[in-house]
């Protein structure tokens, strides 16, 4: 009898693609070292899939993996991803999945430009496969019931609306969610869903909780090389005990029936209350 070979794939989750000297966010990760970990990865031989398609394959028995497989992710949809991880991704031939918070599209900061519709058109015309974030990227577990499902319900119809295409996929902001949270996914239309957990995704994990490794501005070459080969390094480890810490607080949370309306859902609720009133 053949044993069946157990598969372990490496889901890495990136956010900004940027300098140090444009943001000081600890997740933010410079264009030159992204070319580095891109350049490595394509020197060993690893192919890219998106987020979807490993879940299909891994969940749902829908082919077979390529040879050393691994996943790029993007969330929140930062401006760089078009300007500076995309060409990249090009010039390797590679593909990935961006989770895009859609209540940001279009907006320009001073130091921070998120995507608009037609970059995201042209994302996904290059073969990038475009999921969803949520609309303000809250935290979905402790959201009151209706806010959850607008949360979930109007991004989805926000890309299927503008871009003409299904959209199947979510991440959930922070990583966080709930049996609840999972239920209204699926009610929704949603066939999978990333979290983060800081591990490999393999075979016979949830399609609701698959796991992500995170990728900061500090992670060095050398742990870039042992998290991708699937070696613990003292950073993954660490964030991986964090996430399990959180995880359970969260369950205490819930079951002790903390939800609130976030003070961005009051305001928006304000302003439209102001519109009809004048």
């Amino acid at each position: 009898m053949t044993a069946v070979q157990a598969h372990r794939v490496p889901v890495l989750m990136y956010h900004e693609i940027s300098d140090e000297t444009k943001t000081q966010d600890p997740f933010a990760v410079a264009p030159k070292v992204f070319a580095e970990q891109l350049a490595y990865l394509h020197d060993q031989g690893y192919t890219t899939l998106t987020a979807g398609k490993l879940a299909d394959i891994l969940t749902g028995g829908a082919g077979d993996l390529p040879e050393n497989p691994i996943v790029l992710t993007f969330d929140d949809g930062y401006g760089d991803f078009y300007t500076d991880a995309l060409p990249v991704m090009q010039r390797h031939g590679f593909t990935g999945t961006l989770f895009q918070t859609t209540g940001w599209v279009g907006e320009e900061g001073e130091a921070k430009r998120m995507l608009n519709w037609g970059e995201l058109a042209e994302i996904n015309a290059a073969g990038v496969e475009v999921g969803a974030h949520t609309v303000r990227h809250p935290q979905l577990d402790l959201l009151a019931e209706d806010v959850l499902r607008a949360e979930l319900g109007d991004s989805k119809k926000a890309l299927e609306d503008k871009l003409g295409f299904e959209v199947p996929g979510l991440a959930y902001p922070f990583g966080y969610s709930s049996e609840k949270v999972r239920e209204v996914a699926r009610e929704f239309g949603y066939t999978y869903a990333y979290a983060v957990g800081n591990d490999f995704t393999r075979d016979g994990d949830g399609k609701f909780t698959l796991p992500r490794l995170t990728v900061r501005r500090v992670t060095t070459m050398d742990e870039f090389h042992r998290m991708v080969s699937g070696k613990d390094t003292l950073t993954v480890r660490k964030d991986r005990m964090l996430t399990k810490g959180y995880s359970h607080v969260r369950r205490m949370m819930s079951v002790l029936g903390v939800a609130h309306q976030p003070s961005w859902y009051l305001e928006a609720l304000e302003a439209e209350k102001s519109k009809e009133t004048n």
